[in-house]
Order: C-alpha cells, then sequence, then structure tokens
C-alpha cells in the first residue's frame, strides 16, 4: 500500500523556497558504504534558494527538446541501459550486459523518448521522471529553463524536508503502517528479490509519477526512491573530511575533481540487500555522459 498524493501533474513545475538554514551533512548513523564517503557529519550553512518541487518529468523535457532540438547523449550514441525487467525491445536490439552488473541491458533505441527501448514512449507516461538523461544533458536543460542543478549540499538540505539527521524525508522506519494493518510505502523502491523478481508492493516496478507519495516537509516530492537525481558537484569521498576540518562550511561547492558527478536519492532499484543508498544521507555518482532507465535530475533558482 502505497502513501500516494491525488495532486496531478502537468509539464509546468511549482518552485518550492527553501529559507537559508545551517544543517549537519552527512550520515549520522554510520551505516552507509564506506567507499561513498557519507561521513563525517560535518555542519553547512545555506543560503536561501529555490528547487523544483519534483524531478523533471517527460513532458518538461519534451518542451525543451521542441524548443531548442537538442539531441541527447543516447540518442547520440544509438543506445542505453534499461533494467532487464523492463525492457520494451526486440531481442536483435538487446546488444549486451553491462560488466558486473547483468541485469542493466545495453538497448538499441533506448533513450528518454523511449526509456524502456523502441517499443515504448515517453507519451505513455509523461507525468514520470525524465529518464535516459546524462549530466550533460540535464545541464543543457537548465541552460535553456535560466535554472541550475542543485549542489549536493542544497540537495540534501532540500531533500530533508526540515527533519534533521534522520534516515528518510519522513522520519527513521522505511515503512509504515495502514489502518487496515498493511505495510505503508512511503517511496517508490525495489521489492522481493533483487535483481530477478520486483514485487512492486509499493504500486510501481519502475518509474512512477513525480508527485507520487507524500512530499516532504518543504513540498519535494520523492526524494528517496524513483530516480536518481543528477546534482552539480564532482564526486570524491573524501569530501566531507576536508568540509569538516574547515569547520562551517558556506554553501560548498563541491570538489574541484572526482570520479564523475554527484547522484542522489536513490531509485526504483534500490534495495537493502543490494543499493541502501535511498537514505537521505546516501551518495552516488556516474560518469558526465553517462544515462539510464533509473536516473534524472531537479533544478533550482538562487
Amino acid at each position: 500500500m502505497s502513501a500516494r498524493t491525488s495532486a496531478s501533474t502537468g509539464a509546468s513545475n511549482r518552485d518550492v523556497p527553501i529559507p537559508a538554514g545551517c544543517f549537519s551533512m552527512g550520515d549520522p548513523f554510520d551505516e552507509g558504504y564506506p567507499a561513498d564517503g557519507e561521513t563525517p557529519v560535518h555542519p553547512v550553512n545555506i543560503s536561501a534558494f529555490r528547487i523544483d518541487a519534483t524531478a523533471v518529468s517527460n513532458a518538461q523535457f519534451a518542451e525543451f527538446v521542441d524548443a531548442t532540438g537538442h539531441r541527447t547523449e543516447s540518442e547520440v550514441y544509438g543506445s542505453s541501459a534499461v533494467f532487464h525487467l523492463a525492457v520494451a525491445a526486440q531481442k536483435k536490439d538487446i546488444l549486451g550486459t553491462a560488466a558486473g552488473t547483468p541485469w542493466w541491458l545495453n538497448v538499441r533505441g533506448a533513450d528518454w523518448a523511449h526509456p524502456a527501448g523502441p517499443s515504448s514512449n515517453w507519451v505513455e507516461i509523461p507525468d514520470h521522471p525524465v529518464t535516459q538523461v546524462s549530466h550533460n544533458d540535464a545541464l543543457a536543460y537548465c541552460a535553456w529553463a535560466g535554472r541550475a542543478l542543485p549542489t549536493e549540499a542544497q540537495w540534501e538540505y532540500a531533500a530533508r524536508g526540515t527533519l534533521t539527521q534522520n534516515r528518510y524525508p519522513w522520519g527513521n522506519e522505511l515503512h509504515g503502517t495502514a489502518e487496515d494493518g498493511r505495510t505503508l510505502h512511503h517511496c517508490n523502491i525495489f521489492q522481493g528479490t533483487f535483481p530477478d523478481e520486483n514485487t512492486g508492493e509499493d504500486g510501481f516496478l519502475t518509474t512512477a509519477p513525480v508527485r507520487s507519495f507524500l512530499p516532504n516537509g518543504y513540498g519535494l516530492f520523492q526524494t528517496s526512491g524513483n530516480v536518481w537525481e543528477w546534482c552539480a558537484d564532482w564526486f570524491l569521498p573524501k569530501y566531507y573530511k576536508s568540509c569538516l576540518a574547515k569547520g562551517i562550511v558556506d554553501d560548498p561547492p563541491g570538489p574541484t575533481i572526482g570520479r564523475g558527478r554527484v547522484m542522489r536519492g536513490g531509485s526504483y532499484l534500490c534495495h537493502e540487500s543490494y543499493c541502501n543508498r535511498y537514505r537521505l544521507a546516501a551518495r552516488s555518482s556516474n560518469s558526465p555522459e553517462s544515462a539510464s532507465g533509473n536516473a534524472g535530475f531537479r533544478t533550482v533558482a538562487g
């Protein structure tokens, strides 16, 4: 059972004002992956800014493409990564698997407009988050919209939604209990046995509409689960240590170098046995030109 909202979703988005403040950034439970650099927890001052209430939707991205003629990197490459249970393509279009992660298939014709492969189309899911977009594609959208990608610090501060040092935007427990005793799902992640069976107990096999589930205290939707969200920062696991050494850091821009760009929030593929990164402090990364069926973005304004 899912805790859903009844709000409608169109191509336009709602900007949420985030007040200035100081927060403790990082994992206070020390339960993250050591290689991700979620610790040490360190104090950060954040200036006021505005952020999208939701991840950018397919309908919004279509407006950008119509206005600019932008071709995403997946379109240029001719293929992209699709989760094996979600593929909508003929066998001849499956070009291979990703090394070390055989549940990811390289599918010819998979791109933002055909997120599961050539037999899928964004018009069937206009209110779902756009996927199959690289960091570079997200920056192109931002340039057109007069926006920017959030810094990692902005993202975590806003994603926490006034709750300090909690695991999730709604508290510390992953699930709730409905009045009838059933499990209450607060986000879209993987249920079942990863990667072979997703029971879809939260209502979704892959992406969910961008306004599914209840928003956090600031009014942001789905900052845990659904799709990974690109941030502006380079990813460098030791960066938090350097921040702590400086004391309180004001609006940290992230490191000047790193192994890919930061991604936050987790996705519909996160599962406690494989990728417990739907926690608010969790971090991941990917190369700027990479795209997949579980990664999107939201934008900010100063």
